[in-house]
């Protein structure tokens, strides 16, 4: 199963120094059953373009928590195990942001990373991930204009990096 893991630039550093995202369980976001049915598709490239655009709100939030990360958000995709993956079923169907989320049961070796999305230098430039981040709070109490704000960030396409690139991304 292909997930997608949300991460900060902070966190890819460290996942690259450890040679582990992150210890399970891990959150992660992948095409499951009540994404089907809420995007109505039955494209599998359209259903995982889905699934990375909801880790990548996943990947604002931690942005937004740590206030050392820089403005950007990060995705690392990896192909997984089915049997590692648990289905939040429960939260799916009670919380909308929660559509797609998996639990990863095992840790995820950086090397077993199919790629990583991330934004540009230009999403930090004009603040606009910045300003995301600093209105994701208003934006769940449903300040519509802090949402318009939030929504800003998804202006920014996702850029797309081989493994390999990652040197090159956290320098």
């Amino acid at each position: 199963m292909r997930v997608y893991v949300p991460l900060t630039l902070n966190g890819l550093a460290q996942a690259h120094a450890d040679g582990v995202v992150a210890p399970a369980p891990l959150r992660a976001y992948a095409v499951t059953p009540a994404l089907r049915e809420w995007y109505l598709s039955d494209d599998i490239e359209e259903l995982e373009y889905a699934a990375l655009v909801r880790a990548a709100q996943a990947s604002l939030r931690l942005v937004a928590a740590d206030d050392s990360a820089p403005r950007r958000r990060v995705v690392v995709a990896a192909d997984v195990p089915d049997a590692t993956v648990t289905l939040q079923v429960q939260a799916e169907h009670e919380d909308a942001a929660a559509l797609g989320a998996v639990l990863l049961g095992e840790p995820l070796a950086l090397v077993k990373a199919a790629s990583v999305h991330a934004d540009d230098d230009d999403a930090e430039v004009v603040e606009d991930v910045a300003a995301a981040a600093a209105a994701l709070a208003a934006a769940d109490t449903g300040d519509e204009d802090a949402r318009f704000t939030v929504d800003g960030a998804e202006d920014h396409e996702l850029l797309w990096y081989a493994t390999q690139e990652i040197p090159g991304l956290l320098s």
